[in-house]
């Protein structure tokens, strides 16, 4: 008899030992319950992302200053540049309801350097011709608002080249410019 006296102390020990097992998952599930679980995940996120980032930038911020050092430290503009004006171009253009208008336009013309301006100079006469055929045949509705004036400026540029075939000019910039 003692030994059934053991064998249900080991069935008692074992079922202390099982409601022992069983309490640990219970106190998990107390643990991790619905509202901690809405807590301790974005709080672990936002520890894990701010880690992250905080190392990126630790890590990464020197670099980036030595790029911005070094694009300091370049011009913006090149220094062989020449600009060559032009003579001032009156033109009488289109208007939607055939009452006249006109356009009054001063341009300078950015090139490379000083031997390209000497040597777009012959070359004039037929870039003024080209600049005249054009805006004869604008309208003023051509030329309303920013868009008019960049679309203008990239038609000339245009021209420009063509008329100046072998030498290359950067930019058109507009001094002045009057619709009447």
């Amino acid at each position: 008899m003692a030994s059934k006296a053991e064998v249900p102390e080991a069935k008692d020990g074992e079922d202390a030992g099982a409601e022992g097992a069983a309490q640990a998952p219970k106190g998990l599930k107390k643990f991790l319950t619905k509202k901690m679980l809405m807590i301790a995940v974005p709080a672990l996120l936002l520890v894990v992302g701010g880690g992250g980032a905080g190392a990126y930038f630790f890590l990464f911020a020197g670099e980036k200053s030595k790029a911005g050092a070094e694009a300091e430290e370049a011009p913006i503009t090149p220094p062989k540049v020449a600009f060559s004006d032009m003579q001032d171009i009156l033109v009488n253009i289109q208007s939607s309801d055939g009452t006249p208008a006109y356009l009054k336009l001063s341009v300078s013309l950015e090139m490379d350097d000083e031997e390209h301006k000497a040597a777009i100079q012959p070359l004039m006469p037929r870039i003024t011709d080209q600049f005249q055929a054009y805006l004869r045949e604008l309208r003023l509705d051509d030329l309303k608002g920013s868009a008019g004036v960049l679309r203008l400026k990239e038609e000339l540029l245009r021209r420009v080249n063509v008329a100046a075939a072998p030498y290359h000019v950067r930019d058109v910039l507009l001094k002045e410019m009057i619709v009447q």
